[in-house]
Order: C-alpha cells, then structure tokens, then sequence
C-alpha cells in the first residue's frame, strides 16, 4: 500500500489511508507497522487510516519516557490532526493496549472498540529475565522471526511474513526493553467505567502471549462487551485469517446502534 506522512505536533507520522466514509483506525503491536493491516482494510462504506506509531515503522521517535499512555496521548493528537473525530479504534496487541489507554483519555475520540489479542486493562507482565531475549531479537534478524512466527503461527504467505520481519527491526532501539516495561506498568482498568460504547474482544486459541482468561478480563472490563474465540489461530488473525478477521469487523460495524447483537449483551462470548 502506498504510504503517506504527516507531522503532528512535531512528531513525523506514516501512515496508509484508504477508502471513504465513516473512519476506522488500525494500531498495530508490538515490532509492528501499519504493513500488519494491509489485507484488513478494504472495508466497504468505510476510510481505513493505520498509522505507523512512534517508535515504528517509518514514524519518527516518541519524545520523552515511552509508555502506553504517552503512545495513546500522541495518537489523540493524530486523531483530530486526520480528522478521524469518531472513528472504531482496532487494536492489536500493544495497540489494544493503546487503544484501551486511549478510551480511557479520550472517550470523546472514539465511536468504538474493537481488540485483537490485547492485553487486559491491566497490562502485561513479562519477567526481566526475558529482557535479554528481548534484546537479541533486536541484533539477530533470525532470532526476531522465529520469535514474530510463534505469534502469527498459520501464517502462511513467506513473502508477507519477510516483509513483516524487516518493519519489526525498524522498531527504535529504546522500544525493545521500554515497550515491556510499559506494558507491566500499564493498569487503565479504574479508568475505564465511563465508556458506554459496545466492545468487541478477538482471541485466538493458539495465542502463545495473551491466555483466555486475560482474554475475558478485557471483556469483563465493559459494560457491553463480546468475546470471540478463533479456533486455528494464534495471537494474529489479523495475518493469520484476515477474511475471518474481517467478517467478524463488519459485524461489529454494522450492528444494531443497542448492542453488538441488537439484544441485551450476555456476559457469556
């Protein structure tokens, strides 16, 4: 997809765009790019809009101390840059997590929420003695895709998964450690009891990061809430299934304005 950029508060934004009419906002994980949404975006009736998020991709460094709410504060502000006012955020991974963080700040931005594989409004707790692990995925470019193929493991398309590979060692080098150290300090989940909007949580049964049980905490989490739980894939259906993927998007876009199902919503996925 052809890329654009933009600067926002002095901060150099890439970004894909396309299609009209009501907005869509994809937020990628961790090691990601707006590259992880390519074959997600062709939504009817709607303007799909991924950013590369600081400290990614092609977008210039997050100023200051890297956490989820500074990713989310400066997300905000490419919101009303964009003129995306109102758009359903679709996270995945860390990008759930931002896009929870941003729900919490900035309810007013957003007309829904859907996430993939996200952590819980609690974050996500990764042990320092992982931190050197972390580290070599960063200097050994095979390291880093054996570990990017344990969370997209039916991925099946070679030339996608290399051109995923190369964006994740693009991340800036204070993203590898810090991105884990915000994730175990992120907690969103006192914040969270004033949005009103439906929630639509994705998990994957072969996810090897988030468990099920993180899974429904997220759900939980929200007044009007539905989990899916995808047979067959791991913590990326978004390039594991992307048709799946989609459909169970449309759904959500195109329900009734009560509820994911037009019903009062069950605790129950």
């Amino acid at each position: 997809m052809e890329g654009h950029f933009v600067e926002v508060e002095g901060l150099r934004w890439h970004y894909t765009d396309r299609g009209a009419g009501s907005p869509i906002l994809f937020v990628h994980g961790n090691t990601g790019s707006s590259a992880w949404w390519a074959r997600t975006m062709d939504i009817r009736g709607h303007r799909a809009v991924a950013p590369d998020l600081p400290n990614f991709g092609l977008s210039g460094a997050l100023p200051g101390e890297i956490s989820i709410e500074a990713y989310a504060g400066a997300l905000a502000a490419f919101i009303v840059e964009m003129g995306l006012e109102g758009a359903v955020a679709v996270g995945h991974s860390l990008g759930g997590s931002v896009c929870l963080a941003l729900a919490a700040m900035h309810e007013e931005l957003l007309g829904g929420l859907v996430l993939v594989d996200s952590s819980s409004p609690k974050g996500l707790v990764t042990a320092e003695s992982q931190y050197p692990a972390i580290e070599s995925m960063h200097k050994d470019r095979s390291i880093l895709a054996a570990a990017l193929k344990a969370v997209a493991p039916t991925l099946a398309d070679a030339a996608l998964f290399e051109s995923l590979v190369d964006d994740a060692m693009k991340m800036a080098a204070p993203a590898w450690i810090g991105n884990a150290l915000a994730l175990s300090r992120f907690d969103v989940s006192a914040a969270l009891g004033g949005w009103t909007k439906p929630v639509l949580v994705i998990w994957g049964r072969k996810d090897v990061i988030i468990t099920e049980a993180m899974a429904r905490e997220t759900r939980d989490a929200f007044r009007e809430a539905r989990l899916e739980i995808i047979e067959g894939v791991g913590h990326s259906v978004i390039v594991e299934d992307p048709e799946r993927f989609k459909s169970l998007l449309r759904g959500y876009l195109e329900r009734p304005r009560r509820s994911l199902t037009g019903l009062p919503l069950s605790r129950k996925p």
